[in-house]
């Protein structure tokens, strides 16, 4: 975007021979226009726009499904993925950022727009705020990723005198890069629309939810960095002051609340007779939809779908012969408390004993309304198939209880009982098959962001929900967090109250029960799946314990429910079978055992140089003023 040139036609026509040399270096092309005619057209200009939104910086999003399998949230059920859960350490460039190129077309925008005289002063106007929310938004996730860098607000030039040395910046510290976001939000808020319908544009809300965010994110690191001191660096690159957090807290709360008391935005709540369905709706439900902010939007025959739907399908029921990659692990399933309030693992025996259930989903019931929501259990429908999760038959003989499995989806083979039929099936029609690609091996699939609609699963149609970027609920947990940081327990418990009463949950908590493990948690089960939880874990300094590199048992998974820092290092699942016990009471009943999927072979561990993560050699030999992060 160096200069805004925008191909009108599908092709560039190659001119030859038919004019003489000075006509065609004189001759202005048809097909293209000048920056000149660019910043004459709010449409063109949203057209050049447009492209800027299209680079906005994500880790993990639906586009991309195994960056959500990298951590305890999912296991990759795709052959090609097993190594993320073969690798002990995570490399130090892993979420490195040095975008300078965005932040230059953007700085770019901002300078051509504010002299487009041409334009109407509010049609510019709304222009430099999207484009100033979209360089406050790279400069977030720069500062998450790499601490304090940079900052450049002008287009550089380089003068060709052979010193480079002018454009050579050092970096500024980490608090500043977040007073700028802070800053510039408290800005662009003020510019754009405030109007509920924007949702794939900025808004006055998108401006506020991020700065809530941004402001919370950096009360954090001032709280929590003290006890990570060697995560610092003496000029401030790395590391926020104490001093400094409740400053940031009290900001983080200002804003949200700034939405929170406009009326504009709402919990969603239009399937309120189906809880589980509820929350899933709220993902792929695009009309009038009262709770999303901000998203990156996808549309039908427009060239811009998402394969989401089709990466994560059920395999019993798949409009193409694929899905069931992400698997939810049962670490993140165990989160969801029963609703009494009390947390406790899903009941596999009783002592010297199984726990027989008469339906695969009876194991689940009873349980917070997000876990159906976000997790696809067996027993669950998706577009009005049951699915079909189990990993074999138990059959009673020789005195105990032998299991009989198959190799592939809804295998049949004939169990070795005494009047048992020659052939049955033996393993679901979704697995789990263990180490069988696209089988449901940790015994979940993916509900959240999974397309209801006929056609979403195939290829030539994929789907068009959009990836939430901010929503109303997140903006209640990032008051519900700022309160309690500021010692009002009181009012955190008022933010957080309509998010579990929603999920099914009749006795509110009180102020006494908003702990820092509540406000984890509270965040860990209501965000799943949206691209929270690694920088949520570095933020609150707990990355390092959370993954620590030590093996866990199936015992360790099913403890310590709850806990912030619980040790989440292997991913682990929860398989059904199926009783043949003819003449018992049990006989067709269901069973369950937590098993470890044979490719978790190694536990996570996160060290202290991932949280900032490595400055490559090649930058940090064009500009001598910038210094390392610390651990590398």
């Amino acid at each position: 975007m160096k200069k805004y040139l925008l191909i009108l036609t599908a092709a560039i026509t190659i001119i030859t021979g038919c004019v003489k040399d000075e006509e065609f270096l004189t001759t202005d092309p048809t097909n293209l226009l000048t920056d000149e005619a660019v910043w004459k057209s709010p449409d063109l200009v949203l057209s050049v726009l447009a492209d800027l939104y299209n680079r906005y910086p994500e880790q993990q999003t639906i586009t991309n499904w195994a960056e959500f399998t990298n951590f305890d949230e999912a296991f990759p059920s795709e052959a090609g993925q097993y190594w993320r859960t073969k690798q002990i350490d995570y490399p130090t460039g892993w979420w490195g950022l040095w975008d300078y190129g965005y932040i230059r077309d953007l700085n770019l925008f901002i300078k051509k727009c504010s002299a487009a005289s041409e334009l109407s002063a509010e049609v510019r106007a709304r222009f430099l705020g999207e484009a100033r929310f979209l360089r406050a938004a790279i400069y977030f996730q720069e500062v998450k990723c790499m601490g304090g860098v940079p900052l450049i607000l002008e287009p550089m030039e380089y003068n060709f005198s052979g010193d480079p040395t002018y454009l050579q910046h050092a970096r500024a510290k980490e608090s500043e890069i977040y007073d700028f976001v802070i800053s510039e939000l408290d800005s662009v808020k003020n510019v754009v629309p405030d109007d509920a319908g924007v949702k794939s544009r900025v808004s006055r809300a998108a401006a506020l939810a991020m700065q809530s965010r941004a402001a919370l994110y950096a009360g954090s690191i001032a709280k929590y960095g003290v006890s990570t001191p060697g995560v610092s660096l003496p000029g401030g690159e790395v590391g926020i002051p104490a001093d400094k957090a409740n400053g940031y807290y009290t900001k983080a709360l200002e804003a949200a609340q700034a939405i929170i008391t406009g009326g504009k935005y709402s919990l969603y709540k239009k399937k309120a007779e189906d809880l589980q369905e509820n929350f899933a709706a709220l993902f792929y439900d695009k009309s009038n939809n009262p709770e999303v902010i901000f998203v990156q939007d996808f549309k039908l025959k427009s060239g811009k779908t998402q394969g989401w739907t089709i990466d994560n399908q059920p395999w019993s029921s798949a409009e193409e012969q694929q899905g069931g990659r992400v698997n939810p692990s049962l670490n993140l399933a165990l989160l969801y408390e029963k609703l009494d309030n009390t947390y406790a693992p899903f009941a596999t025996n009783n002592g010297s004993d199984y726990v027989y259930y008469d339906n695969p989903g009876d194991i689940f019931a009873g349980r917070d309304a997000r876990l159906g929501g976000t997790i696809m259990l067996p027993g669950s429908r998706f577009k009005g198939v049951p699915l079909d999760i189990w990993a074999g038959v138990m059959y009673w003989k020789d005195g105990k209880y032998n299991v009989i499995s198959g190799d592939n989806f809804a295998d049949r083979d004939s169990i070795p009982v005494a009047g048992a039929p020659k052939s049955s099936q033996v393993v679901g029609a979704d697995g789990p098959v263990d180490g069988l690609q696209y089988s449901a091996q940790t015994g979940f699939f993916v509900r959240k962001f999974m397309d209801p609609a006929v056609g979403s699963g195939q290829i030539g149609t994929r789907s068009d929900v959009w990836w939430v970027r901010f929503r109303y609920a997140e903006v209640l947990l990032n008051a519900a967090e700022a309160a309690f940081e500021l010692g009002q327990s009181g009012l955190s418990s008022e933010y957080i109250n309509p998010l579990r009463d929603r999920a099914g949950f009749t006795t509110p908590l009180t102020a006494a029960q908003i702990t820092f493990d509540r406000i984890v948690h509270e965040r860990r089960v209501e965000l799943a799946f949206e691209g929270h939880e690694l920088f949520d874990n570095k933020r609150w300094r707990l990355a390092h314990k959370v993954w620590n590199g030590e093996n866990i048992s199936a015992t360790d998974v099913v403890a310590n429910i709850g806990k912030a820092d619980k040790v989440n290092t292997m991913i682990y699942g929860i398989l059904g079978y199926k009783i043949y016990h003819p003449g018992n009471a049990n006989d067709g009943k269901w069973v369950y055992r937590v098993v470890k999927p044979s490719n978790v072979t190694a536990a996570h561990r996160f060290n202290f140089g991932n949280y900032y993560s490595v400055i490559g050699s090649d930058v940090l030999s064009n500009n001598p003023k910038l210094v390392k992060n610390p651990n590398h």
